[in-house]
């Protein structure tokens, strides 16, 4: 049984009411933003440490200064077997530590927001996303992202317990902190401001995204520190037309649906996930067969990034696309599914990428001149929509990853909409509540709405 979070809490510092303070001199307000700031610092300095971390771990195990997919295409299949079977001892060994730490609330942010109004274990959180850089530097096919937002997490969490907050302030910091660690990790502050409160707290409202947007712009500053100050994805100067937004209108439903079956595949991983002594076995089984697997496909190692970077640039041969888009996402839920943590923004965009692509080479005859780069970005954004159920924040999120605004805001916007109406048409659920049951998800919506807008 999952802790509920019931009411207010026990107390309250001096002169506060518990509410989401809307302007200053509303009571606890100083401390409510004192608390926002330092979040935003502390997600910042921590996706830059955790980043950081998996940038070494990759130059040790794999040919420094390469990107993963060139390293692991330049590594002997021998090692790369080798490599990933260590991915999975590490795994194990982890998973069977970190359980020990703590036998309170899980980890998972979108369930702790929901049912325990934010509070997450601690040292358990820290070591999981510890872990989980660690096996992405590796090879492992997860995002790396789910590190950071964990740490913003744990940072908002444990300044809510020093703020005496109440839960609905809480649920609002913590989501504030994960969105900070992601905006952070990958240099979108306001694409990560949206992603905390369209995603993750599911209401849009004034008194909510302003502290989302403080937290975030102080985290990704603070991350220059170690971090690029630079677009994720360097792509070509597309120009959009009357072709691609049919393309688009076309491309968006079948990104729905297939974002449903990636979601749904997910759930069964997760439900997957070993226990008790398995968890030392399943693990290095899994990601030995995926280093085997990355003998004849390298880019199913890492969490996709360098594949969407080709894929975006037009350079991966059409039956490639078509493998990838079957063996990528199998790759992504047998590692989670293995016990492995990690992210999945990136791989869910990577899904999209290939997707997008596949579907502008089937559709040369009937829209020519449009570029399968062109496709991918588009497919990606459609993709992100639908399995975060966020269209919002995806579409700030691709314009804020590719450094682009206009040359393609207006099919990607067709596509996000769409793929987003078909995907909640047949199941609501997005990529980070795929694990709840339906009794869960009626009890969450009761929850969505703030004690007060």
């Amino acid at each position: 049984m999952r802790q509920k979070s019931g009411g207010p809490p026990e107390h309250s510092p001096a002169g506060t009411d518990g509410r989401i303070p809307a302007t200053l001199r509303h009571p606890g307000a100083a401390t409510f933003w004192t608390a926002v700031i330092l979040t935003g610092i502390g997600a910042g300095l921590s996706a830059a440490a955790l980043i950081t971390l998996l940038s070494a771990v990759q130059h040790l195990a794999w040919p420094p200064n390469l990107d993963l997919l060139e390293a692991a295409t330049r590594t002997d299949p021998w090692r790369r077997v080798l490599i990933l079977l260590g991915a999975g001892l590490l795994t194990g060994v982890g998973q069977m530590v970190l359980v020990k730490l703590t036998a309170g609330n899980g980890i998972e942010i979108t369930t702790a927001l929901w049912f325990t109004a934010g509070r997450v274990p601690v040292w358990r959180s820290i070591g999981s996303a510890v872990l989980s850089e660690v096996i992405v530097g590796l090879g492992a096919s997860l995002g790396r992202e789910g590190a950071p937002k964990q740490a913003g997490a744990v940072i908002a969490n444990v300044l809510s317990d020093r703020g005496g907050f109440s839960d609905e302030q809480r649920r609002l910091l913590v989501a504030c902190g994960a969105g900070a660690g992601m905006a952070a990790a990958y240099d979108v502050p306001l694409g990560g401001a949206l992603f905390a409160i369209e995603v993750l707290r599911g209401v849009l409202a004034l008194r909510l995204v302003l502290p989302a947007l403080a937290a975030s712009v102080v985290a990704a500053m603070v991350s220059w520190v170690a971090l690029p100050n630079a677009p994720t994805y360097i792509i070509p100067a597309y120009r959009s037309g009357s072709s691609i937004i049919c393309w688009a209108l076309i491309a968006g439903p079948i990104a729905g649906v297939v974002s449903v079956g990636f979601v749904r595949m997910i759930a069964l991983a997760d439900r997957a996930r070993p226990k008790g002594w398995l968890r030392l076995v399943v693990p290095s089984f899994v990601l030995a067969l995926l280093g085997a697997a990355s003998i004849w496909f390298p880019q199913l190692l890492g969490n996709g990034k360098d594949l969407a970077q080709l894929t975006f640039n037009g350079e991966v041969a059409p039956p490639l696309l078509l493998a990838l888009l079957l063996l990528k996402p199998i790759a992504t839920a047998m590692c989670l599914g293995s016990g492995a943590p990690g992210g999945l923004f990136t791989p869910s965009l990577t899904l999209g990428a290939l997707l997008g692509a596949v579907l502008g080479h089937l559709s040369t005859w009937l829209f020519p001149g449009v570029p399968s780069g062109l496709c991918a970005l588009i497919g990606a954004g459609a993709v992100i929509a639908a399995t975060t159920q966020g269209p919002i924040s995806a579409v700030v999120l691709m314009i804020e990853l590719t450094g682009h605004d206009r040359t393609f805001i207006a099919p990607l916007l067709v596509a996000a909409i769409t793929a987003t109406i078909v995907s909640r048409t047949i199941d609501s659920r997005s990529i980070y509540d795929a694990r709840l049951t339906d009794e869960e998800l009626a009890e969450r919506e009761k929850l969505r709405e703030p004690a007060s807008i």
